[in-house]
């Protein structure tokens, strides 16, 4: 590849996530009509918190979503079948597929819950005795499938769309929606259910860490929730850690972001944060090793063991 080609690579990978906030910004208009049309004008004079959950809801479930649910699958469905290796997705499991009752973080407009249904215990895709067979090493209860997932949506912009994605998949006696944040999945005056502390057998956060309110405090509350032997899918976007340059990069864009990606923050240190929220029997995470130096947006990739 000549140096021509290279620094050409470099610059459109640094000028993509301003292109990203220009998409998102191209929503603002229709989110604005919507809310107009609706009558919602509570939403639009006095809430711009609320205001802002439309907005993303209408960026991401129309426009990004789908383009980031393509590329980040790549990642992703190897994760959740339990074939990554220190960041990288490798051809032979490594660990145990996802299974057991599930909490699926930042739900969102169920983006992901297509992916589901094959590991759900007694489906065509997946039986107990195969995610028996093909789980290597792990530990912990719930290894015969997925018998249940809360999906964790406290933006309820976003549950219709995640109503419908969870009817596609055929997960309505599988999947429930949980309206409330984290601190109040085991708080049943706060929604027609409870999620109890040790009762979890896997956690699942794709892209979603970067934008929950007091992060160490609910990460540390998600924990909790995890039966020992329990694990923890992670692929998040974190602080960039590799060079300066880069760091201050970043720090700039991180100005913009979180005010046109729905509270998203770049430089947040979710892997050190993670980390410390153990102890954990094991931690397998890395960043992929196909993302650039250039790359503003790095991720990790893994599986935290408890």
């Amino acid at each position: 590849m000549s140096l021509l080609t290279r620094t050409a690579e470099a610059l459109r990978g640094l000028l993509d996530p301003w292109l990203f906030l220009g998409l998102s910004l191209s929503c603002l208009p229709r989110t604005l009509l919507a809310l107009v049309r609706e009558r919602r004008y509570a939403v639009l004079l006095l809430s711009p918190r609320r205001l802002r959950d439309a907005w993303f809801h209408e960026f991401w479930g129309s426009r990004a979503g789908p383009g980031v649910r393509e590329t980040a699958g790549e990642r992703v469905v190897p994760l959740l079948e339990g074939r990554t290796a220190a960041g990288d997705v490798v051809a032979e499991p490594t660990g145990l597929p996802v299974s057991g009752v599930v909490l699926e973080v930042g739900a969102g407009s169920g983006l992901w819950v297509d992916v589901f249904p094959r590991f759900v215990a007694g489906s065509n895709g997946v039986s107990g005795s195969d995610v028996r067979r093909r789980g290597a090493g792990g530990s912990g209860s719930g290894s015969a499938g997925i018998t249940r997932i809360y999906g964790v949506e406290p933006n309820r912009d976003q549950h219709p769309s995640l109503r419908k994605a969870v009817s596609r998949a055929g997960l309505e006696d599988v999947y429930r929606i949980v309206p409330v944040g984290i601190e109040d999945l085991d708080d049943s005056s706060k929604w027609d259910g409870r999620v109890g502390k040790g009762s979890v057998d896997c956690i699942v956060s794709i892209l979603c860490l970067c934008s929950i309110p007091e992060p160490e405090k609910n990460i540390h509350e998600l924990y909790e929730y995890l039966k020992p032997g329990g694990r923890w899918y992670v692929y998040e976007h974190v602080r960039c850690e590799y060079s300066w340059y880069m760091r201050l990069y970043q720090r700039l864009l991180n100005v913009f972001w979180p005010h046109f990606i729905g509270g998203c923050l770049l430089c947040r240190q979710t892997e050190k944060t993670l980390r410390e929220t153990g102890p954990w029997e094991k931690i397998d995470v890395g960043q992929p090793p196909i993302e650039p130096w250039y790359h503003a947006i790095p991720h990790i990739l893994g599986v935290f063991t408890k």
